[in-house]
């Protein structure tokens, strides 16, 4: 990148432009288990027109681009490039507008999931997409995101009506509209969602609300073995149950949660959490339903979170899952799988993950968006240990081909990223070549977090 290009983009963003070493080792990576790449400059604009104007000069000189939100994405979505330049979205975290009577709202893209629920609270509506970390919701779009609540609530595709994208040549584009349903032409809003930056920038997301509901109830459950637990939860989807959450944690995980979060008067065996969201009357009628099919599967008594307070705790103690298991070992990284599958093949997958784990010698804590069959196994290492290392991948290789062998996919919420690119050819290698084809249409010079997804050339 030439003295000439960074004198145009300081120009454009009135000095919100740095190259200086620290800010760019910043933005250098995510919660991943890569080495951190540091861009050649890291950019902070606050409109889409400034958007508009960095990716026009960008495109003209082929400088490699990285979007980046609040960088909490786990399989090298963000990691920089050394021939390119980081653009930050943190200043585009406005607001834009709320329609309680419709259910919507629209945002920039660096607002975060828990910035917008505390600005709809007292409108008695919410956004319900769930991740667990506090990311970005455009973030939480180029990934295709989802987390705890998408047995009741879907996913980032479920809750997305409209985009504002800007493309590679600096076009400004919206998709979508605010209605319900709409047959017009191609769907470009779902084309975006889950593109991770390789198609554009996402900068406005228009999304669905719901209502907050009138009785919210939370409870665990222990059950013997692991495979009980995955056998319930998935009877219980079975059954039709309108469960807001339904979280497997295994028996290790417990372990390290119980210590991390100083969760009190819960044991550490494999355990289903749960959440109720509805009426008083509704959600006694589905918690009959749920402790019975529990009791036969040899659950024991519920315990339930008396108060909000006691309610976010057992809530913070699952989201802390990956820092959890982070903190079990100094300087330690985590590699996280993410296989989603059909509800009848869980509990086939849940135990082979189990029984490999053991085989291969690995500390493997287990967690699960159980109601939508998306389940994840949270392997800590020393990134010193490439013996430990070795085994892990060894492992996550044997759990793809058991997915696929079962129909499931290789990521459910995380995305591909650098991470998963073999897999992605194990699961779509004849839709590559299209894939491919979509992305040199759009993107001539491949400037768009390039490397990602797929290798273009």
């Amino acid at each position: 990148m030439n003295e000439q290009v960074q004198t145009e983009l300081k120009k454009i963003l009135n000095g919100r432009f740095s190259n200086s070493e620290s800010t760019r080792a910043n933005y250098a990576r995510g919660e991943d288990t890569y080495d951190p790449v540091l861009s050649k400059a890291v950019v902070f604009p606050e409109t889409n027109e400034e958007v508009s104007k960095i990716l026009s000069i960008c495109n003209e000189h082929k400088i490699p681009v990285v979007p980046f939100g609040t960088g909490t994405s786990l399989e090298g979505n963000v990691v920089g490039n050394d021939k390119g330049i980081t653009i930050s979205l943190e200043k585009m975290n406005k607001i834009l507008s709320v329609n309680v009577e419709d259910f919507d709202c629209r945002v920039q893209a660096c607002v975060t999931r828990e910035q917008l629920n505390d600005y709809l609270r007292e409108d008695g509506v919410f956004f319900p997409i769930d991740p667990g970390a506090n990311a970005a919701i455009g973030g939480m779009a180029s990934t295709s995101a989802s987390g705890t609540m998408a047995v009741k609530y879907g996913t980032m595709k479920t809750v997305i009506s409209a985009l504002t994208v800007v493309l590679p040549n600096g076009d400004i584009i919206k998709t979508g509209s605010r209605t319900k349903k709409t047959s017009a032409g191609y769907n470009l809003t779902n084309l975006f969602i889950g593109s991770e930056g390789t198609l554009g920038i996402i900068t406005e997301v228009q999304l669905r609300l719901s209502p907050i509901p009138e009785s919210i109830m939370s409870a665990v459950c222990h059950f013997p073995s692991l495979e009980m637990a995955v056998q319930t939860a998935q009877q219980i989807i079975q059954y039709g149950v309108p469960i807001a959450r339904i979280e497997m944690l295994n028996k290790e995980q417990m372990e390290i949660s119980i210590n991390y979060s100083k969760l009190k008067d819960i044991e550490a065996v494999p355990t289903l959490f749960f959440e109720f969201h509805g009426t008083e009357a509704s959600n006694q009628e589905n918690i009959k339903i749920v402790e019975e099919i529990s009791k036969d599967n040899n659950g024991s008594s519920f315990k339930w979170a008396k108060d909000l307070e006691e309610r976010n705790k057992l809530w913070q103690a699952r989201w802390d899952v990956y820092y959890s298991v982070k903190a079990l070992i100094n300087n330690g990284r985590v590699y996280s799988t993410d296989v989603c599958l059909p509800i009848s093949s869980i509990t086939e997958c849940v135990n082979f993950a189990e029984e490999q784990t053991k085989k291969l010698g690995l500390r493997a804590p287990m967690v699960g968006h159980l109601g939508d069959g998306n389940f994840h196994v949270v392997l800590p290492y020393d990134p010193k240990e490439d013996e430990t290392y070795n085994r892990i991948r060894k492992f996550s290789d044997l759990l793809i081909d058991k997915t696929l062998e079962l129909h499931g996919t290789i990521t459910g919420e995380h995305g591909v990223g650098l991470h998963k690119k073999a897999y992605l050819l194990k699961e779509h290698g004849d839709s590559i070549p299209l894939m491919k084809s979509i992305k040199r249409t759009i993107d001539q010079n491949n400037i768009m977090n390039p490397g990602k997804i797929f290798d273009l050339n």
